[in-house]
């Protein structure tokens, strides 16, 4: 059995990518991540990754986790452009807190989903490929309940929790 978790498609960047989850109530279960990317009128699969399913995460408002990429097959192959000049599809696997209702994904918004879970999709010049874009969650109203920057390991709500204990 094979569930899609979550799809994200950057139109713009002609990047996407796809969350799986194979035999998601079992012990053995597995996800896989599918980047990929518009080339001429079709859609190629770029590359991704393979592992064991996480556990169920119970967030408060924001957790961003297991990021990856890969670089660009159609413009590393498109001269005069070298593997250098072509960019990184990134992803990442965001869960979301019961009161957030929108997502900022750089400058994108993305609607919450009712399950909590969320892949998001990006590109960045291959020199940045470590660097993901800000990531904010909104309430309902649209005022920001968390954010976490590029380099950040924790979003905000979760850092001033801290302070207060």
């Amino acid at each position: 059995m094979l569930t899609v978790v979550s799809v994200d498609v950057d139109g713009t960047a002609g990047a996407g990518a796809i969350w799986m989850v194979w035999r998601p109530k079992s012990p053995r279960a597995c996800e896989h991540i599918a980047l990929l990317e518009w080339s001429g009128e079709q859609w190629r699969d770029v590359g991704g990754g393979s592992g064991p399913a996480d556990d169920p995460v119970n967030v408060d408002v924001l957790d961003v986790s297991n990021g990856g990429g890969a670089l660009s097959l159609t413009r590393s192959l498109d001269l005069p452009h070298s593997i250098t000049m072509a960019p990184w599809i990134g992803c990442a696997k965001v869960r979301l807190g019961r009161d957030v209702g929108h997502v900022l994904i750089g400058a994108r918004r993305i609607e919450a989903p009712a399950q909590r879970r969320l892949i998001a999709v990006w590109t960045s010049p291959y020199t940045s490929r470590a660097v993901r874009p800000v990531i904010v969650a909104l309430g309902r109203d649209g005022v920001e309940l968390s954010r976490l920057g590029p380099h950040d390991s924790l979003d905000t709500h979760t850092w001033a929790r801290l302070r207060e204990e």
